[in-house]
């Protein structure tokens, strides 16, 4: 199976603030800012609306947002009958999984900008000066996971996903539009459904500790020599870290038994 690192939520150009981690482990990705029809007030953790949350982390952007990879039912306000996890890709994103390879089997890792959030008088803030580097400082974190049981091409079936944004007719439009469904269950681990939110472990963190959130561990399943592209390490230590620089949502990797069991730690407790 292949491996596919897949950035995914707020950052400075989308949204401007960056995710939570709460007390209790739990991470919120928060959906970007876009013209769809799902609102920050739909969405809920713990009873609190999104909306309330992003105010009190000074969020200064719209209330719509595009809800994808759409992996927790349970977080929306309204139940949808016939619901899945599904994740959608086009344009220059959906190409580049088209020419990989991707396939019914392979997995997603969603990760994104996260820091550590407390709410000490009745409202949410980013948590600062604890000398606890993962506490106080933003860093790349593995939030959620998705493995392909179903690649949607045809403009007809992805209308019938009515409730994913890439249902949308200025998606099914585009020649590349995509829609990536979510096996039912974990192929290595049926005890695990197909798609799934995460909760934080350091593990699960791709920031290498005392560097700026996009330098990376070193790591040899995501490498230079074994990520399906071309890319230039442009770490300032590149003996001890990662940086690929650049706008970019997908990152494929070499299929190996080493990526794979490197995922299935990911994934599983």
């Amino acid at each position: 199976m292949k491996i596919i690192l897949s950035r995914k939520g707020f950052d400075s150009a989308n949204g401007g603030i960056t995710s939570p981690i709460f007390e209790d482990g739990t991470m919120i990705s928060f959906p970007i800012p876009s013209a769809d029809e799902d609102t920050y007030n739909d969405l809920l953790y713990d009873g609190v609306e999104y909306i309330d949350i992003l105010k009190d982390l000074n969020y200064k952007g719209g209330s719509c947002c595009h809800v994808d990879p759409d992996l927790d039912q349970a977080r929306r306000k309204a139940k949808i009958d016939g619901w899945f996890p599904a994740f959608g890709q086009a344009d220059a994103s959906a190409s580049y999984l088209k020419n990989i390879g991707i396939e019914v089997g392979d997995i997603f890792l969603f990760f994104g900008n996260f820091h550590c959030v407390e709410k000490p008088q009745g409202k949410y803030r980013y948590v600062r000066r604890t000398g606890d580097f993962y506490k106080d400082r933003d860093i790349q974190v593995i939030w959620g996971y998705l493995q392909v049981g179903e690649i949607v091409t045809d403009s007809c079936k992805q209308k019938e996903i009515w409730w994913h944004p890439h249902s949308s007719e200025l998606h099914r439009n585009k020649k590349t539009n995509v829609i990536f469904r979510a096996a039912d269950k974990l192929s290595f681990d049926d005890s695990k459904p197909g798609a799934g939110l995460l909760s934080f472990d350091k593990k699960r963190v791709l920031t290498l500790e005392g560097s700026t959130k996009a330098t990376w561990k070193m790591n040899d399943v995501y490498d230079q020599e074994h990520i399906c592209c071309t890319r230039h390490n442009l770490a300032k230590d590149p003996e001890k870290g990662i940086y690929y620089a650049g706008i970019w949502q997908e990152l494929g990797l070499v299929e190996s038994e080493r990526c794979t069991e490197w995922a299935k730690c990911i994934i599983l407790q």
